[in-house]
């Protein structure tokens, strides 16, 4: 009872696993190189999480890189922990859990510095099978931890269900009548190339434009968008040439395809891409964490986004907060706990469709969390943000360091006491000649106008 009484109270462990989160898909790569190059951008983005847990004050960060630590003193400056440590397995898969439990000296050095605590917090960008296997080895090792934003395992299934194109869409299926708002672009869910070749030809020459997506891609892979002029208008020489494009990766082969009729976007309406991100508690609560437009490129590739009242007009915001909430209720009556968001296109019909719902964190998440502790838990009601987690330089620009990218932009920074500025959620990513960033101010007009003086100043694309 005394060692009891002298730990410390609450401690929280956060792994940066962004990997896992598609580890089957990015296994079924077949270009190598392609394969290492989505592993190590998903490595040099985990600094940015960091920023996503700014509200905890006892932190372990676990993040498949080392940290700069002009990065870590950034950071701390920003946030006030009361304690931040960073650690990373010394080897790189790209499955961090099992890196983690792998590397002796780095997990017996976790353990140690876990049992000073009476609670142990455990959480990650994802509720991967790694992540079960990592708190399992921890509690094996005698450390109660707790995993508030994970399902129970018994529910793990859902993580992965509703997260694929596929789950999705059946659930919108399944709840047309009590939901008719909750919809999603006509198409078919089918096994095998050949099949997929066929469908997508057919609707190809009937529609003008065809989508075809994996169950479970990332930022743009495993989307194929077809516009008119695209592909031959013979069906054969149309699915000749589908076939022959799907065969060059192997996930077309191994998961299912999804072939739909492309949407006509309404770009006037978040850009043609309205999203809403919430988290179910533990007691099935769901809470509406932010809303905005989603920032992609011509390809379907996440860039970044817009968040706030201004970007969603308010007869659009309350369907798409009304339907993000229905399918909430659902994940939470299935067990899911934690972050989710609904992604949309928004149709120059009127029409409102779900493309996708990923149950993780997201692409955004690390800004909303940023702007709520830097600004205040309301910002949207009075602010404009505007993200991009990897803008690239232009060519031929000299790398930089994190201090030199500090040192250009000291005056745009959003800082302690300032309502409007620049985070730069990332140094890692200098690696790869990219910056990452979060801009803010009361109105849009000003922010972009930061932001374009930051793409100056930083010579980027």
């Amino acid at each position: 009872m005394k060692n009891f009484m002298s730990k410390k109270n609450t401690v929280t462990v956060f792994v940066s696993n962004m990997t896992e989160d598609v580890w089957d898909f990015v296994q079924s790569f077949n270009d190598y190189k392609m394969k290492a190059q989505e592993v190590q951008e998903n490595a040099r983005l985990s600094d940015q999480h960091l920023h996503g847990v700014c509200d905890e004050r006892e932190l372990i960060f676990i993040s498949p890189y080392n940290l700069e630590q002009e990065f870590i003193d950034y950071v701390q400056e920003l946030y006030s922990f009361n304690r931040l440590t960073t650690l990373s397995p010394q080897k790189h898969s790209g499955e961090i859990c099992v890196d983690l439990i792998k590397d002796d000296k780095t997990y017996e050095y976790l353990l140690n510095e876990l049992k000073q605590y009476k609670n142990v917090v455990l959480k990650s960008y994802s509720s991967s099978r790694q992540f079960y296997r990592l708190k399992k080895k921890l509690i094996l090792d005698g450390i109660m931890v707790s995993t508030p934003e994970a399902p129970d395992e018994s529910s793990a299934w859902t993580v992965d269900f509703y997260g694929s194109k596929s789950g999705i869409r059946q659930l919108a299926q399944m709840t047309m009548t009590e939901e008719p708002d909750f919809r999603v672009a006509d198409g078919l869910v089918c096994m095998g190339i050949s099949e997929a070749s066929q469908i997508a030809a057919h609707r190809y020459i009937k529609q003008h434009g065809v989508v075809l997506k994996t169950n479970k891609g990332h930022s743009g892979a495993g989307v194929l968008i077809f516009k008119e002029g695209d592909l031959p208008n013979n069906f054969e020489e149309c699915q000749q040439k589908l076939y022959s494009i799907l065969k060059q990766d192997l996930y077309w082969k191994n998961f299912p395809i999804i072939v739909e009729d492309m949407v006509n976007v309404n770009q006037k309406v978040s850009g043609g891409f309205p999203n809403t991100e919430y988290i179910i508690k533990g007691n099935g609560e769901i809470e509406l964490l932010y809303f905005g437009g989603i920032i992609v490129t011509k390809a379907g590739v996440f860039q970044g986004m817009e968040i706030g009242e201004d970007v969603v007009s308010e007869r659009t915001m309350v369907g798409i907060i009304d339907f993000g909430y229905f399918i909430g209720e659902q994940y939470s009556k299935s067990g899911y706990r934690g972050y989710y968001d609904v992604d949309m296109i928004a149709a120059k019909n009127g029409k409102v469709f779900v493309s996708e719902s990923n149950t993780r964190r997201t692409g955004a998440t690390h800004a909303f969390k940023a702007l709520t502790k830097l600004i205040n838990k309301d910002f949207m009601d009075d602010y404009y943000a505007i993200t991009h987690n990897a803008h690239p330089l232009k060519p031929n620009v000299a790398p930089m360091s994190f201090a030199q990218v500090l040192a250009l932009t000291d005056d745009l920074l959003l800082k302690k006491g300032k309502k409007k500025g620049v985070v730069i959620t990332s140094a890692n990513i200098l690696h790869q000649q990219a910056v990452g960033y979060v801009v803010c101010a009361e109105e849009k007009k000003e922010a972009l106008a930061i932001r374009d003086e930051l793409v100056k100043r930083l010579k980027l694309a």
